[in-house]
């Protein structure tokens, strides 16, 4: 799968840069009855800061999400037009993340490894999350209504993520006592998803659907026996920048 991706980067790239060759760079244009200079090589959406609701798909029996689950995007994306208009693109970059996520199973430490347990609703407790921080690269096809000109316009993005979890980190607080955990060797450090953003303006609703686990195969519920095949969907808000 590495190999595919490398080799359709490496398509991207060539296509972007032959497309950005065509043309003069600048031209001069009237508007409202004023000279302006007009970039015919101009860029779109390269910076992008984004806020998400973590949601938890595929979750075990007994597990459900608590509290506000959040995640933070930021990155910078290589905006590669591959037309002579300039409204369809390649967009390529790189950036990080964190994602916290509210749930009802416990991840403990036992002399076999780690446990999972799903907590009862008898047992109090004040958190219990676990956060993962990435790096990621973003792949995306990208399609707008912009002009050399127009800064405010519609654009539909659609594409791929891939991320490399750098750090992880569970928590549990209660008056019983509290566990913490770091690095823990169970969640995928290789984490990839379908992505698509829509909107106007500067803001795009936008939507990550994961396509592999969080965890690998070692994690096993230990009321049930069953396996924690959870994924991350994340639903909010994208904001570009030029």
């Amino acid at each position: 799968m590495k190999e595919v991706l490398f080799i359709l980067i490496f398509i991207f790239l060539g296509a972007g840069l032959s497309a950005q060759e065509e043309g003069d760079p600048v031209t001069l244009a009237i508007e409202n009855d004023t000279l302006k200079v007009v970039d015919n090589r101009y860029r779109e959406d390269q910076f992008y800061a984004s806020i998400t609701y973590n949601l938890l798909g595929n979750k075990p029996i007994g597990v459900s999400q608590s509290g506000f689950s959040t995640g933070y995007h930021f990155g910078f994306i290589r905006d590669m037009p591959i037309n002579p208009r300039r409204n369809v693109a390649i967009g390529l970059g790189l950036g990080v993340s964190t994602n916290s996520y509210n749930n009802t199973l416990l991840i403990s430490e036992s002399i076999s490894g780690y446990e999972y347990t799903v907590l009862d609703s008898d047992i109090s407790y004040d958190k219990n999350k676990f956060t993962n921080y990435l790096v990621e690269i973003p792949l995306e096809l990208r399609w707008r209504t912009s002009t050399a000109t127009e800064y405010n316009f519609w654009r539909i993005y659609t594409g791929f993520k891939l991320g490399y979890v750098v750090y992880n980190s569970s928590k549990f607080n209660s008056s019983l006592g509290d566990v913490k955990l770091s690095q823990i060797e169970d969640i995928n450090r290789l984490q990839y998803g379908l992505t698509f953003s829509v909107g106007y303006s500067n803001i795009s609703f936008h939507i990550y659907y994961a396509l592999n686990t969080m965890f690998n195969s070692d994690a096993i519920v230990a009321n049930n026996g069953e396996m924690v095949d959870m994924n991350a969907i994340k639903i909010g808000l994208m904001f570009y920048i030029l």
